[in-house]
C-alpha cells in the first residue's frame, strides 16, 4: 500500500518535472510548451479553415494533409504523455480537459476511415480554452465559475420559462395548421410547430408564410412575443446575480464582485465588510 504521502502525488516514478512542464503554469519551460501548444493548435485550425477555401484547398491539399497528421501525431503523443504521468488516468480522461484533447486528434483518426468526417477536426479549436491557464487570467476562471453559479441558482425559472414557451409553441402551431391548412403549407402540426419557433425569434425563413387573416394577426402575436423572449432570460439572470453578488468592494484593492457569503477579497486576501442582511 502507498503512504499518504504517495497517494497525494499526481505524478509517477520522478516524472515531477515533465508533470509540472506539462500541466502547471510556471514561467520558464511550463510556459513555453503551454504557448507552443496554443501555437500548433491556431496552426491546425487555420489550415482547416483554408482548407475548405475552393482556391486553395486543391491547390495545397497535400501540404494541409501532412500538416495536419504531423500535429495529430504530436497531439497523440502528448496525450498518451499526460495519461502516463497523471497517477489516476481516467480521473483526467473523464475531465472536462482529458474529453477536449482526446476530441482534438479523434476526428483525423476517424478521417482516415471516414474521409467525410474530417472537417470535425475544426473540433480542436476548444483547446484554445487553455490560454486561461497558461496566462494566468485567474480572474477570468474566477468570473466563469462565478457564471456558472448564476446559470444553476438560475435553473428552475428558466425551466419554468421555456417550458412556457414550448406550451406557446405547440398551441400556435395547432392553431396555423387549423387556420392555414395543407393548401398554404402547413401540411402538419409540428410544421407549425417549426414556423412557431422560426417566428418567435425573429428569423423569418419565409419557406412558411400565412395567407389568411387570422394567420397573420397569429403571426403578428408571436413576433411580439418572440421580443420578451430576449428581456425575459437577461432579468432572470441579472437578479440571481444580484443576489449572489451583494458583497461590498474589497477597501483594500477596491476589487468588486465577491460572492454574498465572501469573507475574504479574492485579489488580495482582505477582510470584506458584507452588506446588510435584507
Amino acid at each position: 500500500m502507498a503512504s499518504e504521502q504517495e497517494q497525494q502525488v499526481p505524478w509517477r516514478h520522478g516524472n515531477e518535472k515533465l508533470y509540472r512542464i506539462i500541466f502547471e503554469s510556471h514561467p520558464g519551460s511550463s510556459q513555453l510548451f503551454d504557448l507552443g501548444l496554443l501555437c500548433a493548435i491556431l496552426l491546425s485550425v487555420f489550415a482547416v479553415i483554408l482548407e475548405s477555401v475552393p482556391n486553395l484547398g486543391p491547390n495545397f491539399y497535400k501540404f494541409f494533409v501532412g500538416l495536419e497528421w504531423v500535429i495529430t501525431v504530436l497531439f497523440t503523443i502528448e496525450y498518451v504523455v499526460r495519461l502516463r504521468i497523471v497517477r489516476r488516468p481516467t480521473h483526467y480522461a473523464a475531465s472536462f480537459f482529458g474529453v477536449v484533447d482526446l476530441l482534438s486528434i479523434l476526428p483525423t483518426w476517424i478521417g482516415f476511415f471516414f474521409p467525410a468526417l474530417g472537417w470535425l477536426q475544426i473540433i480542436r479549436a476548444l483547446r484554445l480554452i487553455r490560454v486561461f491557464r497558461i496566462l494566468g487570467l485567474r480572474r477570468f476562471n474566477q468570473e466563469a465559475s462565478g457564471l456558472r453559479r448564476v446559470f444553476v441558482a438560475s435553473g428552475a425559472k428558466i425551466t419554468v420559462f421555456m417550458t412556457a414557451i414550448l406550451i406557446v409553441v405547440v398551441i400556435a402551431g395547432a392553431l396555423m395548421f387549423i387556420i392555414e391548412g395543407p393548401e398554404r403549407g402547413f401540411r402538419s402540426i409540428p410544421e407549425g410547430m417549426y414556423w412557431a419557433i422560426v417566428t418567435m425569434s425573429t428569423v423569418g425563413y419565409g419557406d412558411i408564410v400565412p395567407h389568411t387573416t387570422f394567420g397573420r394577426f397569429l403571426a403578428s402575436a408571436l413576433i411580439l412575443v418572440g421580443y420578451s423572449l430576449i428581456v425575459v432570460p437577461v432579468t432572470i439572470v441579472t437578479a440571481e446575480t444580484n443576489k449572489l453578488r451583494q458583497a461590498k468592494p474589497c477597501v483594500r484593492c477596491g476589487a468588486s464582485g465577491h460572492l454574498r457569503k465572501a469573507r475574504f477579497c479574492m485579489q488580495c486576501g482582505e477582510r470584506l465588510e458584507q452588506a446588510g442582511k435584507d
